[in-house]
C-alpha cells in the first residue's frame, strides 16, 4: 500500500525524479513522459465522470479504468529488469491480460447496438462523450510514448495492449453516450471549403 506523509520532498527541484526502482532519471525521460501522459488521461476521466454520475454502470466502468491507469503508471514507473521489484514476493505491479480482456469485452458489449459508421466522428456530442474523446487522444499519445520507450528498453507487452484497447474503448463509449451514436457529430469532408 502507498503511504504519503509529505507531498513535497524537494527531490525533484533539480529536474530529476525517482522511478519505482529507486533510480533517478530526468523528468523528460521517455519512461516519465509515458506514465505522466497516462496520468493526464486519468485526470480527464475524472472530468468525464462528472457527467456520468447518473449512469451507475458507466461510472463504475470508468472508475475501474481509472484504477487500471494507476496500475499502468506503476507498471511503467518500474523498469522490466528492476532487481528490487524482482526480489519482492509479489514482484512489480504489472498490467495483466485479464485487464485487456475486460476492456475488449466492454468494447464488444458497448459496440453491439451502435450503428455502423459511414464517416469519421468529430469530438463532441454530450459533455461526457467530448471528454472521452479528449481522453482517447491523450491515450493515443501515451501509446506513442510507450512504443517509443519500448524501442529503447523492455516494456510489458500487456501494458502496450491495454493502452491500445483503451483508446478504442473511449471511442466506443463516447458513441454509446451520444445517445447510442445518434448524437455523434459526423465529419463532412470538404464541407467548409
Amino acid at each position: 500500500m502507498v503511504q504519503l506523509t509529505k507531498i513535497y520532498t524537494r527531490g525533484g527541484d533539480a529536474g530529476q525524479t525517482s522511478l519505482g526502482s529507486g533510480a533517478r532519471v530526468s523528468k523528460y525521460d521517455h519512461r516519465v513522459a509515458a506514465y505522466g501522459t497516462v496520468d493526464e488521461a486519468n485526470a480527464v476521466l475524472g472530468i468525464a465522470r462528472l457527467h456520468t454520475r447518473n449512469n451507475a454502470e458507466i461510472d463504475a466502468m470508468l472508475a475501474r479504468i481509472q484504477n487500471d491507469l494507476f496500475d499502468l503508471g506503476a507498471d511503467l514507473c518500474t523498469p522490466e529488469d528492476d532487481a528490487r521489484a524482482a526480489s519482492k514476493p509479489e514482484g512489480a505491479l504489472r498490467i495483466v491480460a485479464a485487464q485487456v480482456e475486460r476492456l475488449e469485452a466492454e468494447i464488444d458489449a458497448l459496440n453491439e447496438n451502435l450503428p455502423d459508421l459511414n464517416s469519421f466522428i468529430l469530438p463532441g456530442g454530450t459533455a461526457a462523450a467530448a471528454y472521452l474523446h479528449l481522453a482517447r487522444t491523450i491515450a493515443r499519445r501515451a501509446e506513442r510514448l510507450m512504443v517509443e520507450l519500448a524501442a529503447a528498453e523492455p516494456v510489458n507487452p500487456a501494458a502496450l495492449q491495454y493502452i491500445n484497447r483503451l483508446s478504442d474503448h473511449f471511442f466506443v463509449l463516447a458513441r454509446h453516450l451520444n445517445d447510442g451514436g445518434s448524437a455523434d457529430v459526423l465529419w463532412v469532408p470538404g464541407d467548409t471549403r
